[in-house]
């Protein structure tokens, strides 16, 4: 695959790789001495999981999609393709996958519209990790058990920020690998002698995002925000009207009320 001179900018709840997901990138085409600021995909990805052809139609057909989804934001940049001089597979991917952006004569560029332009970009890739990036919204709704759109994006914010990478190894050593809810020890009941990372528990976002305003719903404190539950355990706490209230998931447990109206939805 050839190589494309590049600038990329990741959210970690999305990606840490270029290979895959999508994020904020500046594509340099050196022989028309252009530089374009693009909301971009992961190519490698795409073609190791559908071959090269297919691969790009999937990547054109996620692009549409987040165009769609970013809505106004999009509407602030061009969605014309993008021209990176090259015709290796690499590149190309890059081409089938942009979404938006804007394009520079790299001899003319005015420092302050760059800067504003990047900001808004930022301002782009913030509101689809929010909208819940590239995942179908039935998609969404099936996963998170509502017919809530607004629900469903909130579960699914909640679920990439409790499988982050940069997130689980951090709370379980912090925390220690015991479920906070049943009490249940990996070790003592299933023999459990692996990796810390691989222990079979959940990490529980526990903060709640229902009432947090727009661009403040992807920081998190760890632990403080952030609790370990067995898979059971795990469940039971997205069943109740409060998914942070341990005390409340406790109570159930000893009382044995599951199938009370008064803790869960």
């Amino acid at each position: 695959m050839g190589v494309c001179p590049l600038a990329r900018f990741f959210d970690p709840l999305i990606t840490e790789s270029a290979t895959k997901g999508f994020y904020v990138v500046y594509l340099i085409n050196p022989q028309s001495q252009q530089i374009t600021l693009s909301l971009n995909q992961g190519t490698t990805a795409a073609y190791e999981g559908f071959g090269v052809k297919a691969g790009r139609d999937y990547l054109r057909r996620t692009a549409y999609e987040l165009e769609l989804k970013a809505g106004k934001f999009a509407a602030q940049f061009d969605n014309d393709p993008i021209d990176l001089g090259s015709l290796d597979a690499l590149p190309q991917g890059y081409m089938a996958a942009h979404s938006f952006g804007k394009t520079y004569d790299a001899n003319m560029i005015n420092p302050d519209k760059f800067n504003a332009d990047f900001e808004k970009m930022l301002a782009a890739y913030e509101f689809l990790i929010d909208q819940g990036g590239t995942t179908p919204g039935d998609i969404m709704l099936e996963d998170a058990g509502s017919t809530s759109i607004e629900e469903s994006r909130k579960y699914a914010l909640s679920k990439r920020i409790e499988r982050a990478s940069n997130v689980r190894p951090l709370v379980l050593k912090a925390v220690g690998a015991i479920c906070q809810g049943c009490g249940l020890d990996p070790k003592i009941k299933y023999g459990y002698s692996g990796p810390l990372n691989n222990t079979p528990l959940d990490v529980h976002h526990a903060r709640p995002i229902s009432g947090m305003k727009e661009g403040e719903t992807r920081r998190y404190m760890i632990p403080d925000d952030f609790m370990v539950l067995c898979p059971t355990c795990h469940r039971v706490i997205h069943k109740q009207v409060d998914a942070s209230d341990l005390r409340q998931l406790k109570s159930s447990l000893n009382s044995g009320a599951f199938r009370g109206k008064k803790f869960f939805n």
